[in-house]
């Protein structure tokens, strides 16, 4: 398989909102992870922090220029693997655990990670089968209704288990900016994980969707828009017949 040198390894295309959206493309759609770069006037915020396989700090300077909250969405391998980079680490209590003491198994690196989710490798000393997660223990250990206060921007923390128990969204109701990781996105939603739970992601779903999104940004695939997020919402709820 090819190999990728770590400056060509990630892509950094603005989205607007002083928002600038981060991902490797060198991974398949399904398994890359959106990083999320919201510049604030007196500290950034990072939501999730890619597969960890090319060191993000280094290779793309966006991410420490100013002080910066890295914020995990949540645990899972993907979204996670660069966070022992950055100083000010941030997660739901639910899974601060997962964060400290990352295994193979908790953050489902087993069974997703195999040379399969790759459409090239990274041109660093790596291997599939040896693939973990390193320990980054949070600094800021986060609960619903949170705020992370940027100096002119505040995103506040909702809590929206289901997909993982410590999953959150980060809500700006000032410009209508939803960044929902995990739990919602415009693409097929991985609801059967070791911690996943139905009732949860039910009751998680009907409360983004009350609320007056004018844009979402997810954990995988192209931003959408407010109107779709409901649509997308109904729809699935409709389905589970709740």
């Amino acid at each position: 398989m090819t190999r990728i040198a770590p400056k060509d390894w990630y892509r950094i295309r603005p989205v607007g909102d002083g928002l600038t959206w981060i991902d490797e493309p060198w991974i398949q759609e399904f398994y890359r992870c959106n990083i999320w770069h919201v510049r604030g006037r007196d500290r950034d915020m990072m939501v999730d922090s890619g597969m960890g396989v090319v060191s993000l700090r280094q290779w793309v300077p966006l991410v420490s220029e100013r002080p910066l909250d890295a914020v995990a969405s949540h645990t899972h391998f993907d979204h996670i693997g660069c966070h022992h980079e950055f100083p000010c680490r941030l997660c739901h209590s639910a899974e601060a655990d997962i964060l400290a003491h990352p295994s193979r198994a908790n953050t489902l690196a087993d069974p997703y990670v195999t040379d399969e989710i790759f459409d090239a490798l990274p041109d660093v000393p790596y291997s599939s089968t040896s693939y973990a997660v390193k320990s980054a223990p949070a600094t800021r250990v986060l609960e619903d209704g949170d705020v992370i206060d940027l100096g002119d921007r505040v995103f506040e923390v909702i809590h929206t288990p289901g997909h993982s128990p410590g999953g959150i969204a980060l809500w700006e109701a000032a410009t209508g900016v939803l960044i929902s990781g995990d739990i919602v996105y415009d693409g097929p939603l991985v609801e059967e994980t070791y911690h996943s739970n139905a009732e949860d992601y039910v009751r998680s779903m009907k409360r983004l969707r009350d609320l007056p999104v004018r844009i979402v940004h997810g954990g995988h695939f192209p931003s959408f828009s407010g109107e779709r997020l409901r649509g997308l919402i109904t729809d699935w709820l409709t389905a589970k017949g709740a």
